[in-house]
C-alpha cells in the first residue's frame, strides 16, 4: 500500500521542481457570505470544509481537496501510469509504503476526523469509521489528485442509522450491518431499531451513492474495531461512504 499525505509531499514535474505545489495549507477564514440558512449533514459539512465552500447539498458537484490518497499493489501501477502521463515523464511523488490497506491507515495515523481520504479499493469507506470522508475511486482519479491534490465529487444524500440500546453479547458489529429491526424512512433519514437487516431491509443497491452515517448509544459502545466493520460494509449495499461521528473513544 502507498499512502500519500497530500499536504505534505514535494512533487518533481517535467521542466522543473515545484515544491509543495498542491500542499501548502492557506488559512480558512470563515465564510463571509453569512450564516448558513439550512442545516448540513456531517458528510456535507466535511466535504463543504474540503471545497472551501459555506454550504453544500446533495447533488453539488464539488471540487474537493484531498488529505490523504491511499493506493495499492493492484491500483497503484495503473493510478502512476496516469500520473506519468497526464503530468510528465518525470513526475514523482513521495509515498509512505505500509502493509494492509485499511488497516495500516488506521495504524499509522493517516485516519483523522473531518479529513477527506480516498483509495483506489472500493473498501476505503472503512476509514468513515474515524469521523471523516473516505470512499474508493479509480485509478483514473487517483492519477489526477496525485497531480492536482483535487477531485470533482457529487455531494451524496444521507442515510441515517440510528441504533440505541444494549448489543446483546452474542452479536458482533457485523451482525449490526447485516442484521438489526424497524426500519422506518424519512426522505433519505433512516432510524432502525433492533433485529432487522440493514443491508437485507434496503438491499445490496440501497444506498447507490449515499452515505450511510451510523449513529445512537448502540454505536457509541462500539470499539474502533466494530466500527471499521460497519463502515467497511458500506459499499455492500452500493453506499458511496459510511461515517461515525468522532467521540473519545475515536
Amino acid at each position: 500500500m502507498w499512502v500519500y499525505q497530500l499536504s505534505h509531499y514535494n512533487l518533481h514535474f517535467a521542466g522543473g521542481f515545484q515544491e509543495n505545489i498542491f500542499c501548502q495549507q492557506t488559512e480558512r477564514k470563515p465564510a463571509t457570505t453569512g450564516s448558513v440558512k439550512t442545516g448540513m449533514t456531517m458528510t456535507e459539512k466535511i466535504l463543504a470544509r474540503a471545497s472551501d465552500k459555506p454550504e453544500v447539498t446533495p447533488g453539488d458537484n464539488v471540487w474537493v481537496n484531498v488529505d490523504v490518497l491511499m493506493t495499492h499493489d493492484i491500483g497503484g501501477p495503473a493510478s502512476f501510469g496516469v500520473f506519468k502521463e497526464q503530468f510528465g515523464q518525470k513526475a514523482k511523488a513521495n509515498p509512505d509504503y505500509k502493509g494492509v490497506c485499511h488497516v495500516a491507515l488506521a495504524q499509522e495515523g493517516h485516519c483523522r476526523p473531518g479529513e477527506v481520504l480516498l483509495g483506489t479499493d472500493s473498501h476505503t469507506c472503512t476509514a468513515g469509521a474515524f469521523g471523516q470522508f473516505a470512499t474508493g475511486i479509480g485509478t483514473t482519479g487517483a492519477g489526477f489528485v496525485l497531480g492536482t491534490g483535487k477531485l470533482l465529487l457529487k455531494v451524496p444524500p444521507t442515510l441515517r442509522f440510528v441504533m440505541d440500546g444494549e448489543m446483546p453479547s452474542y452479536l458482533l458489529a457485523k451482525d449490526l450491518i447485516l442484521q438489526i429491526s424497524t426500519v422506518i424512512y424519512t426522505l433519505w433519514l433512516i432510524s432502525v431499531s433492533w433485529m432487522s437487516h440493514i443491508i437485507g431491509e434496503i438491499s445490496v443497491a440501497g444506498a447507490t451513492y449515499k452515505t450511510m452515517e451510523f449513529v445512537g448509544t448502540t454505536v457509541e459502545c462500539l470499539s474502533m474495531e466494530e466500527r471499521m466493520t460497519l463502515c467497511n460494509m458500506v459499499v455492500e449495499a452500493d453506499g458511496k461512504n459510511g461515517v461515525i461521528p468522532a467521540d473519545k473513544t475515536t
